[in-house]
């Protein structure tokens, strides 16, 4: 046998006009309140998942690969920056450049499903107003980038990996 609320308690609560079904409305209306604002509060919690360093061997750029998540899903693009200290040695007459502080533009990436992934590229540093002597030719030979951070426009950001990172190349330039 099932157990109902006495009928003095409906008659009661009807001359006040309140009925089981705006007690019930207000109750789940409440419940639905708490459920979407926790979803909510988890969905925006923006953090880097990884930020990874490597030198582009080609052009002796250092490039970082990243995935950032907990963007939330009303989100459709967000900026990300890339910055980091840098330092070249150029051949010719051997001459060391920096350390010298680089950063991207802040550069826009979709954002799918509350995560974005991409790359940016910074570096290296040029030999500025150096050149070498007649009939020598100048040669990018080594870099080596420190303080590498990706950080979004929500001010998360993430240091890369590995930091430092160095090559030692041959680029005519």
């Amino acid at each position: 046998m099932a157990w109902h609320f006495p009928t003095w308690w409906f008659k009661e609560h009807e001359k006040k006009g309140v009925t089981m079904r705006r007690i019930a409305f207000v109750l789940i209306s409440a419940a639905a309140t708490v459920v979407m604002a926790a979803t909510a509060a988890l969905a925006d919690s923006p953090h880097f998942i990884s930020a990874d360093n490597s030198i582009d061997t080609s052009t002796g750029a250092l490039v970082t690969s990243f995935k950032d998540a907990g963007l939330g899903t009303g989100t459709s693009s967000i900026a990300i920056t890339l910055s980091a200290t840098a330092s070249a040695t150029y051949q010719g007459v051997p001459k060391s450049f920096g350390p010298t502080a680089l950063a991207t533009p802040p550069t826009p990436f979709p954002v799918r499903h509350g995560a974005t992934t991409g790359s940016l590229t910074l570096g290296p540093l040029g030999p500025g107003t150096f050149s070498c002597p007649s009939g020598q030719i100048l040669f990018l030979d080594a870099v080596t980038y420190s303080n590498t951070i990706v950080a979004d426009a929500t001010g998360n950001s993430a240091n890369s990996t590995p930091d430092p990172i160095s090559a030692t190349l041959h680029i005519r330039v």
